[in-house]
């Protein structure tokens, strides 16, 4: 018997999966679980929408990532920390500040968990900050840190 997976099953297949299982296994366990559907003309042309559908959202949050990439590198950004009489910084400039920072200075809204330093800022200079934006596409924005 072949059904279609509605959810993860351990040892058999992920969500969407046309898979063949016994006739007893399917009928009694995986479709009153409601894990699975049987594979029929009507449920195999639902999940071919499904997937379509899910391409289509991909294929959008790719192209809207890609432009965002485009807009934050091509943002300067200057951040003005506290120092020290010896040019160094109390602390460091933390991705929060950052985002801040870049939310006030050029009015793009991105999650701080989003961002990765590979050096902390903790002198003044210029830093390359990393921003995820999706698993395909990272920004790198150019952070300046000067006294205030």
């Amino acid at each position: 018997m072949k059904v279609i997976l509605l959810k993860d099953v351990k040892a058999l297949g992920k969500k969407g999966d046309i898979v063949e299982v016994s006739e007893g296994y399917g009928r009694n366990f995986i479709i009153p679980s409601k894990t699975g559907v049987i594979a029929d003309n009507k449920n195999l042309n639902t999940l071919k929408l499904q997937k379509q559908n899910e391409k289509k959202i991909a294929q959008e949050k790719l192209e809207e990532a890609q432009s965002l990439k485009e807009k934050i590198e091509q943002v300067k950004l200057t951040l003005k920390v506290k120092t020290g009489s010896d040019g160094r910084t109390f602390g460091s400039v933390s991705t929060k500040e950052v985002q801040e920072a870049l939310k006030a200075q050029a009015g793009i809204d991105v999650d701080k968990k989003k961002f990765s330093v590979d050096v902390p800022m903790k002198n003044l200079g210029g830093y390359d900050v990393n921003v995820r934006l999706h698993k395909d596409v990272t920004a790198v924005l150019h952070v300046s840190v000067v006294g205030a």
